[in-house]
């Protein structure tokens, strides 16, 4: 891979917003371009797993983790590697990102690992996508995201692409997993050879 070291990984945040179908769909990409991912989901994510999703959370775990580039580290533990800056990665994406987390890591609140991840993403500089959930949307919740695309981070709403006439939640749900791993520059650092099939850039 170009410039950057082959087992710096990625890491991803679910939290318990509506949407976990993007998490999934997410990190199934990042593991398709042969990138490592390191996930930390909140309870609340875990509790909106059970109601979205039809495979289990502990099957989806087992699957990632035979690629052999997935790890997870538990929401409490704040001493992961992933709180530190020290630490390299190639980014976060907080998917699906609940007005709760927006919230607090756009006020510097690091009162769990997911948080303070994403905290260490902005002060290193690293790239930062947000793929909020809700709707409508009031005025803290603007200026909360306004606040965090002021700091560096990325604001990626799980828009539809009317203009390629997606018929199925499936297509969406592709799409917006294309439009994060964009975001997060990845597409960009695989040699021309790796680079997925349905490379963003050319499809959308």
């Amino acid at each position: 891979m170009n410039n950057i070291k082959e087992n710096t990984p990625v890491i991803v945040g679910i939290t318990g917003a509506s949407g976990i179908e993007l998490a999934v769909a997410t990190v199934d990409l990042i593991l398709s371009l042969n990138f490592n991912v390191v996930l930390t989901i909140s309870s609340a994510g875990r509790m909106v797993w059970k109601e979205e999703i039809d495979e289990s959370y502990g099957e989806t775990i087992e699957r990632w983790v035979e690629s052999g580039r997935f790890t997870t580290n538990q929401i409490g533990d704040l001493s992961a590697q992933i709180a530190s800056g020290t630490y390299p990665t190639l980014g976060m994406a907080v998917v699906p990102c609940s007005m709760a987390t927006v919230a607090a890591i756009s006020n510097g609140l690091s009162d769990n690992l997911l948080r303070r991840a994403a905290d260490v993403t902005l002060k290193e500089k690293r790239p930062l996508v947000i793929v909020p959930r809700e709707t409508p949307l009031n005025a803290i919740h603007l200026k909360n995201m306004t606040d965090l695309a002021i700091a560096g981070g990325i604001i990626l709403p799980p828009q539809p692409a009317f203009y390629l006439r997606q018929k199925t939640t499936a297509e969406v749900v592709d799409y917006i997993a294309n439009r994060t791993v964009n975001a997060l520059g990845l597409i960009d650092q695989l040699p021309s050879r790796m680079r997925y099939r349905n490379d963003p850039r050319n499809e959308y």
